[in-house]
């Protein structure tokens, strides 16, 4: 299958350890890993931010009042797939120390979940649903050479 077309805007808020997120996150990378997850053509614009504006979106958004590890903003899916995919930082960060995952590892895992979410894939509306999505990442993460991110 030959992967999609995308239009990649990257961009990094005001974060601690700046350096550190950027070298997990070379353009490239990003760009490859969001193709894998792309059913069409993609236009998507990836923010990486702090804990505050990542808390105050997911409270504004979705009411809930704490910063998560990726939010979509999912607007078309067909015939170009466009979103904002946001990305925490310090939540991805800690998730990868807590997981014993490489730091880029874990934003690829977050930026194929997020990529998926953008085309209507939901682990939250059922334990089917959910099994489905992971399986998804699992196989698309496994062609990046990533492991399994649930193990």
């Amino acid at each position: 299958m030959a992967l999609k077309q995308l239009s990649l805007s990257l961009q990094f808020g005001e974060l601690k350890n700046a350096a550190r997120h950027r070298a997990a996150l070379p353009r490239h990378s990003v760009a490859r890993w969001i193709r894998h997850a792309l059913a069409h053509d993609g236009e998507i614009t990836v923010r990486i931010v702090d804990a505050e504006e990542g808390r105050t979106l997911n409270r504004d958004y979705r009411r809930r009042d704490y910063a998560t590890n990726v939010l979509t903003f999912d607007y078309t899916q067909e015939p170009v797939v466009t979103a904002d995919l946001v990305l925490c930082a310090p939540v991805v960060a800690q998730e990868a120390k807590d997981n014993k995952k490489t730091l880029q590892a874990h934003y690829a895992h977050m930026l194929v979940h997020g990529t998926l979410h953008a085309q209507g894939w939901d682990h939250e509306t059922g334990e089917q649903d959910a099994e489905a999505m992971e399986a998804e990442e699992i196989r698309i993460l496994a062609g990046l050479g990533f492991k399994n991110p649930y193990r």
